[in-house]
């Protein structure tokens, strides 16, 4: 998927999990690669984003947990010495 793109496939999936997870801009995340030693500009990250990012948001969403209809606050349940224990 990441063939002939000029950077390992780990440096372009790192930069989409920050665009993506916490929605930092282009520069921003070029500041933050620059820090590891990574000469990567703005412009390609803004490439790499728009040309994967749809396949990468997919699978974050796919991977993250969701809830129920309902969620109740109330109901605790705590394991103490191996038994579990309804508060």
């Amino acid at each position: 998927m990441y063939k002939r793109h000029g950077f390992p496939p780990g440096i372009i999936q790192y930069a989409l999990w920050l665009y993506h997870r916490f929605n930092l801009s282009g520069r921003d995340i070029e500041d933050l690669l620059a820090e590891r030693g990574i000469a990567v500009s703005y412009e390609e990250i803004h490439l790499r984003c728009n040309k994967f990012g749809s396949k990468y948001v997919r699978r974050l969403r796919r991977n993250r947990q969701e809830f129920g209809d309902a969620f109740f606050i109330d109901e605790v349940f705590v394991k103490i010495q191996g038994r579990q224990h309804y508060l």
